[in-house]
């Protein structure tokens, strides 16, 4: 089987994106999602994931930053599944995925039952600990990406409330949309419950509306005439 997992950690963020990324590159994996915050410590569906994956499996994340919610939890949680046959697969940082440390660790020295094993052992583990340290790594510039995004895009809206712009909708006012108008022009103009002569079906052709937006355009209309 082939997982995908997805995970926002703030409201403001979107899924969509981790979830298409992953569909672009795997379009067969079952996804899995959530929403992760620092006051809700449980994550029901990546527990779920982590119970259920077997050996011969693969997840696919995003970044390796959506797998866990430090480095060290993701050291320990990329080694467990690693050591469970789970094939693991970070798009963003693909350098760390369990496939490459697979091939590196055919370098790996076998033990031969001599004095010389303790010196073979740790040239060995000399090899794990390098990976560790890249997921370190690769985990915290993840991290620092998303930080430094939230820190610009909060410079942004202060830089642009002090250039007197208007951020988002005035509460109270109505969001007009650039179609509205003319559109409600239009079903003024030929519909027959104002003053045209078209059905309501010939009126959706003509706007080119759906049949939602233009049952409203016309309740708003009604309201205004």
């Amino acid at each position: 089987m082939i997982y995908g997992y997805a995970r926002i950690s703030r409201p403001q963020q979107s899924i969509e994106r981790q979830i298409r990324n992953i569909k672009k590159e795997y379009e067969n994996a079952v996804i899995l999602q959530e929403a992760f915050t620092g006051t809700k410590m449980d994550r029901p569906e990546w527990n779920k994931l982590h119970k259920k994956v077997k050996s011969g499996d693969t997840i696919v994340f995003d970044s390796v930053s959506r797998m866990s919610r430090s480095a060290d939890e993701g050291v320990q949680t990329y080694f467990e599944l690693y050591e469970k046959g789970i094939q693991l697969v970070f798009l963003k940082e693909h350098y760390i995925d369990t496939a490459v440390y697979a091939e590196n660790m055919k370098d790996k020295i076998e033990l031969q039952g001599t004095d010389e094993d303790e010196i073979f052992k740790g040239l060995n583990n000399c090899f794990r600990k390098l990976a560790e340290r890249q997921i370190r790594i690769a985990f915290d510039q993840a991290e620092k990406e998303v930080q430094d995004l939230h820190q610009r895009t909060k410079e942004g809206i202060q830089t642009a409330k002090l250039n007197g712009k208007q951020i988002g909708q005035r509460k109270g006012n109505k969001l007009t949309i650039k179609k509205a108008a003319p559109a409600k022009e239009i079903i003024l103009k030929h519909s027959k419950s104002f003053n045209g002569t078209l059905s309501d079906i010939e009126c959706i052709k003509l706007t080119g509306l759906s049949r939602n937006t233009y049952y409203k355009y016309k309740r708003d209309l009604k309201v205004e005439w």
